[in-house]
C-alpha cells in the first residue's frame, strides 16, 4: 500500500496541512460575501495554488523515493527556466545550457542510488570545473566572467541546493522509525514555506523597520522577529515529533530554518531587482514562478540537510 511508507506522525502533520487549508479557504469565502468590497482576488488566489502544491507535495511523499525524487528534479529544471530567463546569458554561450540541464537528471540520480560522495562533488566540483572548459572550447572571450557567473550559480541554486531536500528522502534512522526520510522532508518544507508566511503576515501587521530596502523594500525587522518566534516554536513542537532532534536541537533547526530562509529569500529578490522584474514567472497563480515560491529553500536545504545529517546519520 501506498500509505505504508507514512508513519502515523507524518499523516497527522499531513491532515494539520489539510485542516489549516479548509479553514484558510472558509475564511476567504466567508469575507468575500461578508465584506464584498474588499480585494481579496490575491489571497484567493495564493490559497487555491497552496492547495495544488499541497496535494502534489502530499502525493509525492504518499508514492515514495522515486516519486519525491522525480518531483524535485522536475523543480528544479522549472527554476533553472525561470532563472535563465531572468539572468539571461550572452548568444554566443547559449549551447552551454544544454550541459547544465544534462546535469539535472546526473545529478539526482546519485540521490536515487544514495551516492553521498558523488552527490556532493558532482555539481561544485567536476560541473564547477567542466563548465568554465566548455566555454573555453566555445572560443568567446567577451562577456566570459559574466557569463560563467550567472551559469554556475543558477546551477548551484536551482539544482545543488534544491537536491538537498530530495536527498532526506533517503536517509533512515538506524534507531528511530518514526525519523524517517518522508518525516524529515515534511519538517524541513513545512517550516520553510510557514516562516515565509509568518514573516509576511508579521510585517503587515507590525512592520516598521525595514532591513533592506533597495532589496526588498517589504521585507521588515518585526517580520523576521515573528517569523523567528513563530517558526522555531513550531520547529520546537514538530522537532521531536517527526525528526530524531530532541528540543534543544530542534529550537536550533527552527533558528536555522528561519534565517536562512529569510536570506534565500531576499537573494532572490535581489536577483529579481537586479534585472528588473517583480516575479520569476507566472506557474503559480497569487505566487509567482518556482523560484518565488522556493526561494528559501535554496538556503534551508542545505543547511538544514547538514544539520541533521552530521547530527544524526
Amino acid at each position: 500500500m501506498m500509505f505504508d511508507n507514512l508513519t502515523l506522525p507524518i499523516k497527522n502533520v499531513l491532515v494539520g496541512i489539510l485542516v489549516i487549508l479548509v479553514l484558510a479557504s472558509i475564511i476567504v469565502q466567508t469575507l468575500k460575501r461578508s465584506k464584498p468590497q474588499m480585494n481579496l482576488a490575491e489571497v484567493s488566489a495564493r490559497i487555491n495554488t497552496w492547495w495544488v502544491m499541497a496535494f502534489v507535495f502530499a502525493a509525492a511523499l504518499l508514492f515514495g523515493k522515486i516519486m519525491s525524487i522525480g518531483l524535485f528534479a522536475f523543480m528544479s529544471a522549472l527554476a533553472l527556466r525561470e532563472y535563465f530567463s531572468m539572468a539571461s546569458i550572452s548568444k554566443e554561450f547559449q549551447s552551454i545550457k544544454i550541459w547544465v540541464y544534462l546535469a539535472i537528471p546526473i545529478h539526482y540520480y546519485w540521490v536515487y542510488i544514495n551516492w553521498y560522495g558523488m552527490f556532493i562533488i558532482f555539481i561544485p566540483v567536476f560541473m564547477f570545473l567542466f563548465l568554465p572548459g566548455r566555454f573555453v572550447l566555445a572560443g568567446q572571450v567577451h562577456g566570459y566572467l559574466r557569463n560563467i557567473s550567472v551559469v554556475q550559480w543558477g546551477l548551484m541554486m536551482s539544482t545543488f541546493c534544491l537536491s538537498h531536500v530530495s536527498y532526506l528522502i533517503t536517509l533512515s534512522h538506524k534507531t528511530d522509525l518514526t525519523a524517517s526520510g518522508p518525516g524529515l522532508v515534511l519538517y524541513l518544507v513545512f517550516l520553510s514555506q510557514f516562516n515565509d508566511v509568518s514573516q509576511f503576515l508579521f510585517g503587515k501587521m507590525f512592520g516598521r523597520h525595514k532591513v533592506s530596502p533597495l532589496v526588498s523594500p517589504k521585507k521588515t525587522y518585526e517580520g523576521l522577529a515573528g517569523g523567528l518566534m513563530v517558526t522555531t516554536l513550531l520547529a520546537s513542537l514538530l522537532g521531536p515529533y517527526l525528526t530524531p532532534m530532541n528540543l534543544g536541537y530542534s529550537i536550533g533547526s527552527g533558528v536555522l530554518i528561519s534565517l536562512s530562509g529569510f536570506i534565500g529569500d531576499i537573494s532572490i529578490s535581489a536577483i529579481k531587482r537586479d534585472v528588473g522584474i517583480k516575479d520569476s514567472g507566472s506557474l503559480l497563480p497569487g505566487h509567482g514562478g518556482i523560484l518565488d515560491r522556493v526561494d528559501s529553500l535554496y538556503y534551508t536545504a542545505p543547511l538544514f540537510f547538514h544539520y541533521i545529517y552530521y547530527l544524526y546519520y
